[in-house]
């Protein structure tokens, strides 16, 4: 089954059927979505990566309670939000990620015995390192237990705590996206296709040729948003702001690039000329809005301060 034309209702169905490559392609297809509601909810940094990765994982649990298969975009975007509420109320004890999402039913293992997904969750599970197999347990699989409650179980720091669930959680989504991967060939080929037009505008930038390739990505009354405020019909701005940066030795190198119908984000990380190692901070987020494949709002993240 092909990625391009398959709908959201066939992709969960898939996925409920014993396919995990059908909830690779769903979680491809909304990522960007949902990083973009945990950046604007959280900032970009590590908190709203937790509340991504968090959200995946109830995702993998909870995909049985889903009421109406062809609104599973909403209903991430709900659970990235209840994660991110959970981010914020960090310092008191957590309930459970997923507790107030409509439609939750019993505890997360159950349900995964429900439906033939839960078989390959559970083998995923099987291929982690004990350490990371308990974290997950205790955070996701159960009543879902706070950090701190976490850490007192396993007897190791919350700093601990909060490692290893990262650690797990991405080799889950590594295991999940390789999945979607093998069974879909499109899966991110929209990500693709426009981590490239992105990457040749970062190129253009360097080697000339900048304002024609900035015009064909974005629509003239494009916003532009980032520390100096928020400027209407900025795309003069966004030329004039790359080649400053490339003229003062700046280099950008992307990270990673996801897109849904709505958004694109890159990551980059930001390269210091070698006279001036402090020039500019260790990376950006770049958070596109997008009307079909045209831009028409960017707005430029860099990691808050320690």
């Amino acid at each position: 089954m092909e990625d391009r034309g398959v709908s959201d209702g066939e992709l969960v169905a898939a996925a409920l059927g014993g396919d995990p490559a059908g909830l690779g392609v769903l979680l491809e297809r909304h990522r960007a979505d949902m990083r973009a509601v945990a950046v604007a909810r959280l900032g970009y940094g590590p908190a709203a990566e937790d509340a991504v990765q968090d959200a995946m994982v109830t995702a993998l649990r909870r995909l049985g309670d889903l009421r109406d298969r062809e609104a599973v975009g909403p209903w991430l975007r709900a659970i990235v939000r209840n994660a991110c509420r959970m981010q914020v109320r960090s310092a008191r004890p957590a309930a459970p990620l997923d507790r107030d999402i409509a439609g939750v039913g019993d505890a997360g293992d159950a349900v995964l015995d429900r439906h033939a997904l839960g078989d390959w969750v559970w083998h995923a599970m099987g291929r982690l390192s004990e350490p990371l197999q308990l974290v997950l347990l205790l955070r996701h699989f159960g009543v879902g237990r706070s950090y701190a409650e976490i850490a007192r179980v396993c007897g190791v720091p919350v700093g601990t705590v909060r490692s290893r669930l990262n650690e797990g959680r991405r080799k889950l989504a590594e295991v999940l996206l390789a999945e979607a991967d093998a069974a879909h060939g499109d899966a991110g080929s929209l990500s693709r296709r426009r981590g490239d037009r992105l990457r040749e505008m970062l190129t253009a930038s360097v080697e000339g040729g900048l304002a024609g390739v900035v015009a064909d990505l974005a629509e003239p009354g494009m916003v532009l948003a980032g520390w100096w405020g928020t400027v209407p019909h900025g795309r003069d701005l966004l030329v004039r702001i790359l080649s400053s940066d490339a003229e003062a030795g700046v280099r950008e190198r992307v990270l990673d690039v996801s897109a849904s119908t709505r958004f694109t984000l890159m990551d980059c990380a930001l390269v210091s000329p070698p006279w001036d190692p402090t020039h500019c901070p260790p990376a950006v987020l770049w958070l596109l809005r997008m009307r079909g494949e045209r831009i028409t709002g960017v707005r430029l993240c860099h990691p808050a301060a320690a």
